[in-house]
């Protein structure tokens, strides 16, 4: 008998041991949503940024496209990824020239200087079933470390890499316009430094 229950006892240590290992983070480049293998440039013509400011007396948002990006997937899992952002289709959803002109003025991008942003994929993980996905963004030369939730699909041939909605502090790019972070005394005149961004790009497999 107490064989019996030895042997029980070992069988369940080693199920138990074998869901451990099965519940191990991702360490590699690795897409939950889809079984997608592609390998090539994105469309840009189909590809598009979305972004949103906010002050305390309302909120602006539009688009940007992309000028190139390519990505490589291999059975559902993400090898590599690459996007450069053309600054100088940064677009107001309301259609303000002023304001889209500002935009790309030395106040904040900067665009005669810097045409270009970009982001690298550098690190995806599974995470409540979706992509945690870590990257370098790169804006006026500055790049640092983000992470936002995304997911993978394929339909009809083309696939889609959306993101959620995630935020990105400008002053930490050096867009100072109407930043609390590099001048004081604004009072209500400030725009806040936390930016909203989210994207869908798109490429046919």
């Amino acid at each position: 008998m107490k064989k019996i229950i030895f042997g029980l006892v070992a069988i369940a240590f080693v199920l138990v041991s074998f869901t451990t290992i099965d519940k191990a983070p991702e360490t590699e480049l690795t897409s939950v949503s889809t079984d997608v293998t592609f390998e090539g440039n994105v469309d840009v013509s189909t590809s598009v940024v979305y972004w949103k400011g906010t002050k305390p007396t309302g909120s602006h948002n539009g688009t940007v496209k992309l000028k190139e990006g390519s990505m490589t997937i291999k059975r559902g899992k993400i090898k590599s990824g690459e996007f450069v952002v053309d600054m100088a289709t940064i677009k107001d959803a309301d259609g303000s020239g002023r304001l889209e002109g500002h935009l790309k003025s030395k106040d904040f991008f900067d665009i005669s200087k810097f045409p270009t942003s970009k982001f690298v994929i550098t690190k995806v993980n599974k995470n409540d079933g979706k992509l945690q996905v870590t990257g370098d963004l790169t804006i006026k030369e500055t790049t640092k470390s983000i992470s936002f939730p995304a997911t993978i699909t394929e339909e009809d041939g083309v696939v889609t890499f959306k993101s959620d909605t995630f935020k990105v502090n400008r002053a930490h790019f050096n867009v100072r316009y109407g930043s609390k972070s590099f001048f004081d005394n604004l009072k209500n005149k400030f725009i806040d430094d936390m930016m909203e961004f989210s994207f869908e790009v798109k490429a046919k497999s």
